[in-house]
C-alpha cells in the first residue's frame, strides 16, 4: 500500500507544481478574471450536473415504464396469436376431412358444435362450397341447416358475388392463395366488430370451397388478455383506420377530454396481417423536471449565486479599465508599428537613428541596437553608393524628397543587395513640433523584375504580331475605336478603323447605344462572357479596292480595360485562291475533253445510229415521188407516209440533241435532279454503243427516290463511262452471248459511317480485273487500254467525291472463279425529303444488240 501511495502522492506534486508556475505565468488581470470567472465556472456545472441527474432519473423511469408495457403488449399478443393458429391449424385438419369426404354436413355441424363450444370468442363457423352457397352453418346458441330459399345478401358475414364485402375480398383471396385467408375487421349483422378466417377447401387441386371462421374482435380481448396485463395497462384494438374497435378502459358517458396515454406500443395482431393492430398504452408516473419543487429550489440558489459573482465581477472590471486603457494604448502603438510589413526608420533632424521597427530589421538584417544610435554613413548602404545616398540624406534633411518617393539600393548585413522604394514624411510631436523625419522603405526586387519581365515580354510580343505575314487589329466593341493593329494592317489598311470593319462585313460607323444591363453589348444583344468563350470563326472576304482575297477569323475578347472587343486575324490567300481556280478550270477542261473523247469514241455507232432515220427517211421520199408521179397513192397514205418520214426525222434530232446537250461547255450547276432522268439519258446514250457491241442492259430504278441536288450532266457522264467501259470489257473479252448483259441498279440505303444515300451500281459480266489493277484502278493516266488515257476512272471519282460521295469497284465471284466485276458510287440525300414522282412500274430497259435496226 505505501509503495501504492508513493506514485500518486508525486503525480499529485507535480499537477501542483505546474498549476503553481502556470498561474504565476498570468498578468494580474487575467488572474483576476480566472478569479471571478472560476466559482461561476463551478455553480453553473454544478446547476447542469443536478439537471443532469434529475433528467437521467426521470429517463430511467420513462424507459422502465416502456419496457414493462412492450412486454405485457408482447404477453398479449402472443397469447391471441397462439390461439389463432391453434384454431388454423384444427381447421384445416376439418377441411382436409370434408375434402375427402370423410364427413358430410351433419357430421360438420357436429364437429363445429364442439368447436365451438370449446371457443367462446368464434360467433359463426359457415361451410360455403365454390358457387358461394352455404352447406351448413352453426352460429353462438343456434343450429340450422342450409336454407336454399334464405337469401344470404343481406349477410355481412357471407361472401356474396358482385358485392364489395370484407368477407367477398377473403374470399377471393382464398381461392387465388389456396391458403387460409384473414379478413379485415367488419360489423356484423348485430353491430359487433368481428373478423374472419377463410380456410380454402381444395378439392384434386380445384378449388371448392371454404370453411369460415368468425371471431369476435371484444370477446378474443376478453377471454386471452391476461387480468394481470389489463390491471397494468389499458389494452386497445384497431382497425386498419387507427379506429379503435375494443379496447380494455372504456370511458365515461359524456367524458371526452381524457388526457391521451404517454406511452403506446403496437403490434399486429392476427398471424397475416390483415389490418387489426393491438395496441398497449400506460402513463408515466414520474414527475417532470418543470414540476419537481427541488429543482427549482435549487436553480434559484444557483441563480442568485450567478448573480453575486456577476456583480463582483462587474466591480473588478470597473477598476481594471483604466488600467487596461493605459496598456493597450501603449501596446497598440507598438504592435501596429512591428505588425507593418514596411520597414520604418526615424531620424533626428541631425540625421542620427532614433528608431527602426522590426520591419527594417528583418529587410536589412540588422539588429535594432546595431542600428539605433548612428550617423550616416548608415551600414546598409552599398560602398559603391556611399555618395549617392549622402546627397539623397541631405535632400531629405531639408525636406525636398519627391511626394513619390526614391528607388534606392539596400545592401544586408550578409552582403546581398536589393532594390527599395524609400519614402520621407516628418515626424510630428504630440505638440505640433517637428522633431525630425520617418522614412518608410519598400522591398521592390519582386515587383521590379515582374515588371521588367511583363515589359520584355510585351515587347517580344509586338515584335512577333508585328512580323506577321497576317493582319492583326483589336476593335472596340462599343466605340469602334481601333485599338490595335500590326503593321500587315497597316501597310494594307492604313491606321483607320475601317479596314477592321471592312474585314468584318460591318459598318464601322455604328453608334454605341448603352444597354441598361451592363453587361450585355448593344450592337451584339448577347452577354459578354458567352462572347468571349466563342471560338474564331473562319471565312473568306474579298477587298475589291485591294484586289485580295483574305481568310478572316474574327473572335471577341475582353480588352485589358474591361471592354468587350473584336479581333480579327486576315490572312492573305490571294495566290491560293488563284491556284484554286486553275484547278477547277482544268477540272472543267478535263470533264469537257472527257465527253468529247466518250463521243469521238462512239461516233461510229452515232453515224450508224443516225444512218438508219435518214436512210428511212430517203426511202419514204423516194417511194412517195414514185407513187404521186405514177397517180398511184391517195391522200391518205400520203399523209400516213408524212408522218412516218417526221418521226424518222424526229428521232434523228432527239439523237444529235442529246449528243449536243452531252458534250455541249457549261459551269458546273448543281441543281434539283431525279435520279430516273440521269439513267434514263445516260442509258439512251449508252444504248447505241452497246447495240454496237451486241451488249444488253437491264435497269433498276427504285420508286418514290429522294431528290438529288447534284449536276445532272455530270453524274451522267460517270454512268456512261462505266456503262461504255463495262461494254468494251465484254466485247473485247469476247464473252458469249449469254454473259453479254450489264444491270444497272439505283436503290437507297443507309449506313451508320455515310447516312442516307442512294447508290448506283454498274455490274458486268465480263472477264473481272486482276487485283494490280483495282489498286491502280482511279490513278492519273493509268490505263489498261492501249489506246486509252488514263482519265476517265481518275475524272469519275473526282466527280462524285466533289459531290461528297463515294465511288469503288470489286470483282464478283462464283465460288473461287471471277464471274464480272461492278462498279458503285453513292450520292448523300435527306431522307426526310421524299421529293420524286409519282411511282412508276419498274420495266427493265433491254437494248438488245442483236437487231441493229431495232
Amino acid at each position: 500500500m505505501a509503495l501504492a501511495r508513493e506514485p500518486l502522492k508525486t503525480s499529485t506534486t507535480r499537477l501542483q507544481r505546474w498549476i503553481g508556475r502556470w498561474w504565476r505565468q498570468q498578468s494580474p488581470a487575467r488572474q483576476d478574471r480566472y478569479a471571478t470567472i472560476g466559482p461561476l465556472v463551478s455553480v453553473l456545472l454544478f446547476l447542469a450536473a443536478i439537471t443532469a441527474a434529475f433528467w437521467y432519473l426521470r429517463s430511467e423511469e420513462i424507459d422502465r415504464a416502456t419496457d414493462a408495457l412492450r412486454r405485457d403488449t408482447e404477453i398479449a399478443q402472443q397469447q391471441i396469436r397462439l390461439h389463432l393458429i391453434e384454431n388454423q391449424e384444427q381447421l384445416v385438419r376439418m377441411a382436409r376431412e370434408v375434402v375427402t369426404r370423410d364427413i358430410d354436413a351433419a357430421e360438420f355441424l357436429v364437429q363445429a358444435g364442439a368447436f365451438q363450444r370449446e371457443r367462446p370468442e368464434v360467433r359463426h363457423f359457415t361451410w360455403v362450397n365454390a358457387q358461394r352457397r352455404v352447406r351448413a352453418s352453426q352460429a353462438v346458441l343456434s343450429y340450422h341447416r342450409d336454407d336454399p330459399t334464405a337469401s344470404p345478401v343481406a349477410d355481412p358475414s357471407l361472401p356474396a358475388e358482385g358485392r364489395r364485402s370484407e368477407a367477398e375480398e377473403a374470399f377471393l383471396a382464398a381461392r387465388e392463395t389456396r391458403q387460409p385467408v384473414y379478413s379485415r375487421p367488419f360489423t356484423d349483422a348485430s353491430g359487433q366488430w368481428v373478423f374472419q378466417v377463410q380456410v380454402p377447401l381444395i378439392d384434386r387441386s380445384s378449388f371448392a370451397g371454404t370453411l369460415i371462421v368468425e371471431y369476435s374482435v371484444e370477446a378474443l380481448m376478453r377471454f386471452f388478455v391476461p387480468t394481470e396485463v389489463t390491471r397494468r395497462h389499458r389494452v386497445t384494438v384497431l382497425g386498419p383506420d387507427n379506429r379503435v374497435l375494443v379496447s380494455t378502459v372504456s370511458s365515461m358517458p359524456g367524458q371526452h377530454n381524457t388526457r391521451a396515454p404517454s406511452l403506446q406500443y403496437d403490434l399486429p395482431l392476427a398471424p397475416t396481417a390483415n389490418g387489426i393492430t393491438l395496441r398497449g398504452q400506460g402513463y408515466r408516473t414520474s414527475i417532470g423536471l418543470i414540476g419537481n419543487t427541488l429543482f427549482w429550489m435549487v436553480v434559484a440558489l444557483s441563480v442568485l449565486t450567478v448573480w453575486m459573482l456577476l456583480g463582483t465581477w462587474r466591480h473588478m472590471r470597473r477598476r481594471s479599465q483604466i488600467q487596461n486603457a493605459l496598456v493597450q494604448e501603449t501596446n497598440f502603438r507598438r504592435a501596429m508599428e512591428n505588425s507593418m510589413l514596411t520597414g520604418m526608420r526615424a531620424m533626428d533632424k541631425d540625421g542620427r537613428v532614433t528608431y527602426v521597427n522590426p520591419a527594417f530589421c528583418a529587410m536589412t538584417g540588422f539588429s535594432e541596437a546595431d542600428l539605433i544610435g548612428l550617423y550616416p554613413p548608415f551600414p546598409y548602404w552599398p560602398p559603391d553608393r556611399i555618395e549617392e545616398n549622402t546627397r539623397l540624406l541631405q535632400q531629405e534633411l531639408q525636406g525636398r524628397s519627391p511626394v513619390g518617393g526614391i528607388e534606392v539600393k539596400v545592401m544586408r548585413k550578409d552582403g546581398s543587395i536589393f532594390d527599395a522604394r524609400m519614402y520621407v514624411s516628418p515626424l510630428i510631436d504630440p505638440k505640433g513640433q517637428q522633431t525630425g523625419w520617418m522614412t518608410s522603405i519598400t522591398n521592390i526586387t519582386e515587383a521590379k523584375r515582374i515588371r521588367d519581365q511583363l515589359s520584355a515580354s510585351h515587347e517580344r510580343f509586338t515584335t512577333v504580331l508585328e512580323g506577321l505575314d497576317a493582319a492583326v487589329s483589336v476593335l472596340s466593341v462599343q466605340h469602334s475605336e481601333l485599338l490595335f493593329s500590326n503593321r500587315s494592317y497597316r501597310l494594307w489598311f492604313g491606321a483607320d478603323a475601317r479596314g477592321h470593319a471592312l474585314l468584318a462585313n460591318s459598318s464601322a460607323g455604328v453608334p454605341y447605344v448603352p444597354e441598361p444591363d451592363e453587361e450585355v453589348d448593344g450592337l451584339s444583344g448577347l452577354p459578354t462572357q458567352p462572347l468571349t468563350e466563342t471560338g474564331a470563326q473562319p471565312r473568306e472576304v474579298y477587298v475589291e479596292s485591294l484586289q485580295m482575297w483574305f481568310d478572316v477569323r474574327a473572335r471577341y475578347l475582353q480588352w485589358t480595360d474591361g471592354r468587350l472587343a473584336q479581333m480579327l486575324i486576315a490572312t492573305d490567300i490571294t495566290a491560293r485562291r488563284r491556284v484554286e481556280e486553275q484547278v477547277q478550270q482544268q477540272a472543267e477542261r478535263a470533264q469537257m475533253t472527257s465527253r468529247l473523247v466518250t463521243m469521238g469514241e462512239m461516233a461510229s455507232s452515232v453515224a450508224h445510229e443516225l444512218n438508219q432515220p435518214l436512210t428511212a427517211i430517203n426511202n419514204y421520199c423516194n417511194g412517195m415521188v414514185s407513187r404521186v408521179r405514177a397517180g398511184s397513192i391517195s391522200t391518205d397514205d400520203l399523209i400516213a407516209a408524212l408522218q412516218k418520214t417526221g418521226r424518222q426525222a424526229e428521232r434523228a434530232g432527239q439523237i444529235i440533241h442529246r449528243i449536243r446537250q452531252f458534250v455541249k461547255r457549261s459551269e458546273p450547276q448543281r441543281q434539283p435532279a431525279h435520279a430516273r432522268d440521269i439513267v434514263e439519258d445516260a442509258v439512251e446514250l449508252a444504248g447505241i454503243e452497246l447495240r454496237r457491241r451486241k451488249v444488253t442492259i437491264h435497269t433498276y430504278v427504285a420508286q418514290r427516290l429522294p431528290m438529288l441536288h447534284v449536276d445532272p450532266i455530270l453524274i451522267e457522264q460517270v454512268l456512261l463511262n462505266l456503262l461504255k467501259n463495262a461494254a468494251e470489257a465484254i466485247d473485247n473479252a469476247r464473252m458469249p452471248t449469254s454473259r453479254r448483259h450489264i444491270e444497272l441498279r439505283v436503290i437507297p440505303r443507309h449506313t451508320a459511317e455515310e447516312g442516307g444515300v442512294i447508290e448506283f451500281s454498274v455490274s458486268d459480266m465480263g472477264p473481272g480485273m486482276k487485283e494490280e489493277v483495282l489498286a491502280r484502278l482511279y490513278e492519273a493516266f493509268f490505263s489498261t487500254k492501249a489506246e486509252g488515257m488514263g482519265i476517265g476512272l481518275s475524272l469519275c471519282r473526282s466527280i462524285i467525291e466533289s459531290h461528297r460521295g463515294r465511288i469503288r469497284a470489286q470483282n464478283l465471284y462464283n465460288g473461287e472463279s471471277v464471274s464480272g466485276c461492278r462498279f458503285a458510287f453513292t450520292l448523300p440525300v435527306d431522307l426526310s425529303a421524299r421529293a420524286e414522282s409519282p411511282p412508276v412500274p419498274d420495266v427493265p430497259d433491254v437494248a438488245a444488240a442483236s437487231n441493229p435496226n431495232a
